[in-house]
């Protein structure tokens, strides 16, 4: 499962790492990102929103509460990891203890005993490590399944699948793993139905500017420098891409 995954991924950063589209300041790749979007949101409105509108009907609150956290305790596996990278040692000990203590006492981390504890939460990811370490964000970039991302974001993605399988610790098959998967996806996106409410506007630009921002936020602590702003929102330059028939400026990709 994990290398058909890496394997999609990485596809997906050959074919936009060849092909060109018209630059933009913040969204270099605009068309393709459109058709990208139009796509996602094809697929989430015909399967994912309905699963996620039943299974938010049908599954007690507490039930909910308890699948977000024990997959909120597998990625605790990725906090410990990229915190350590970045030598966040704190942080590094809290994901560290809160893995420990999830995985035994909260049963698997369906009950958050950690936090009761006071033992706070660091999210954190390789495409956060490589931002933390200077690498810039690259452009925009929408990927099919996957949602918004930017090239550091799509590698760090890649990097995860090739050197962590969360799942790793529960000996499961392909078809557990799918099957988690896929309780992972629908539980994500019943946790973001209440949130569709908020966007306003064109829904790809909306989506497009609170990830960029969201991310810059999250490399760095929440203390986002004015100039590494502006350059993590807009980051392109004249080498990641060039004029073609993808950069139309169509406004029949808009929603």
């Amino acid at each position: 499962m994990r290398k058909l995954m890496v394997f999609w991924l990485l596809s997906v950063s050959f074919v936009c790492s060849n092909m060109t589209f018209a630059a933009t300041e913040e969204d270099p790749w605009e068309g393709f990102n459109r058709a990208m979007f139009t796509f996602n949101d094809a697929i989430d409105g015909a399967v994912l929103k309905p699963v996620a509108k039943g299974y938010k009907a049908v599954t007690p609150t507490p039930v909910q509460k308890g699948v977000s956290n024990f997959f909120s305790n597998l990625g605790e596996i990725g906090n410990i990891t990229n915190n350590l990278l970045q030598g966040k040692w704190d942080q590094t000990a809290s994901s560290t203890f809160r893995f420990l203590i999830n995985s035994t006492a909260g049963w698997f981390g369906i009950f958050d005993v950690a936090s009761e504890l006071g033992l706070k939460e660091y999210d954190e990811d390789f495409g956060q490590t490589l931002g933390y370490w200077g690498v810039n964000s690259g452009p925009y970039l929408v990927l099919p399944f996957f949602g918004p991302s930017t090239v550091r974001d799509g590698t760090g993605l890649v990097a995860e699948y090739v050197a962590i399988d969360e799942t790793d610790y529960l000996d499961l098959n392909n078809k557990e793993e799918l099957a988690l998967l896929g309780l992972d996806v629908v539980q994500t996106r019943a946790r973001l139905l209440n949130a569709e409410g908020m966007i306003v506007g064109d829904r790809y630009s909306f989506v497009r500017d609170v990830y960029l921002q969201s991310r810059a936020f999250e490399v760095y602590d929440g203390n986002v420098p004015v100039k590494a702003s502006t350059q993590d929102a807009s980051a392109a330059d004249d080498s990641w891409g060039e004029e073609d028939s993808w950069g139309d400026d169509d406004s029949s990709w808009a929603e």
